[in-house]
């Protein structure tokens, strides 16, 4: 017999989310908090209560939320709670399980989403500013060049290996959010950085980019994953060069991931090829590039204002 209290179906739709969709784990976290905090807020009442008047309510709700701290939930946090109870009562719809349906969920109006991104010369800036006299400076440079001639998110540089990474082909293959696979492409200059900091190595370890952690136990199985550099430390590297460099925006891995998708546009890419490269699923995400590199706005701008 199916599942039928809340709690339950919740826990149903996260398996099914988690095997059925191959769904990430940061996915699978959000959507059992998001999901749990609707829980909380509903009660164990059967799904077929789920109503229109339900969901005004619980965006009332979210609205006017504030923790012990007094801090507030964001349209686009709001958002998120109902795109997770969305895809939940998708799932019922789908296993003919009675409910309000999923269409009938509505989004709040959020301001349109804007990008941060380095102009060429702060991307040089940003690269020069490694200290290549430092152990870990060859290092340091190529994981910078790297993000810039991929695009790559962080998840996926820190999760390369050297075995994948064809330096001679100039390309690899990896598998974005979702698991989705897509190439992606290495400039000369990467490549050159790429090779400076390998022939630094002198061990087997799997990962492209590793710490400094030394170990005694060589035996051990995880040892190569101990080795692999974390998010934080690639996001801490990022950061320090950009304060070396005397940049005033905020620099992250997502930043020069923003910076290779506008250096593209800019040098006169076209959108869905950008779509491609970056691994985004749908082109609405990579439009969000588009008022920045609109070359038919600076044309028109040049011809009329003086």
């Amino acid at each position: 017999m199916a599942p039928s209290t809340l709690s339950s179906l919740i826990n149903r739709f996260l398996e099914h989310a988690e095997i059925g969709k191959q769904q990430s784990p940061k996915t699978l976290e959000n959507y059992h908090h998001y999901l749990g905090r609707f829980l909380k807020w509903f009660g164990e009442k059967p799904v077929i209560n789920i109503s229109l008047d339900t969901i005004h309510n619980y965006r009332l709700y979210l609205n006017r939320y504030s923790d012990e701290q007094g801090r507030t939930l964001g349209p686009k946090t709001q958002n998120y709670h109902l795109i997770a109870l969305r895809a939940f009562l998708k799932y019922l719809s789908k296993n003919d399980i009675s409910s309000l349906a999923p269409e009938k969920v509505e989004l709040g109006k959020t301001p349109k989403r804007t990008v941060d991104f380095l102009t060429r010369e702060e991307v040089e800036r940003l690269m020069d500013a490694v200290d290549l006299a430092k152990d870990s400076g060859l290092r340091d440079r190529a994981i910078l060049e790297t993000l810039f001639s991929t695009g790559l998110r962080v998840s996926e540089l820190k999760n390369l290996n050297r075995e994948q990474v064809d330096l001679v082909r100039k390309e690899f293959m990896v598998r974005g959010k979702g698991s989705k696979p897509r190439i992606v492409f290495l400039s000369d200059r990467c490549v050159g950085w790429l090779e400076r900091t390998l022939k630094t190595r002198d061990d087997n370890w799997k990962p492209l980019f590793i710490n400094a952690r030394r170990s005694r136990k060589d035996d051990e199985l995880d040892l190569h994953e101990k080795r692999r550099l974390s998010s934080v430390s690639i996001q801490n590297i990022v950061r320090r060069a950009a304060l070396i460099a005397g940049l005033i925006k905020k620099v992250t891995p997502h930043t020069i991931r923003h910076s290779f998708a506008t250096n593209l546009l800019f040098r006169g890419a076209d959108l869905r090829s950008v779509q491609d490269m970056l691994g985004h699923s749908s082109i609405t995400t990579t439009q969000i590039y588009t008022h920045l590199t609109d070359k038919k706005l600076r044309e028109v701008h040049e011809k009329f204002h003086e």
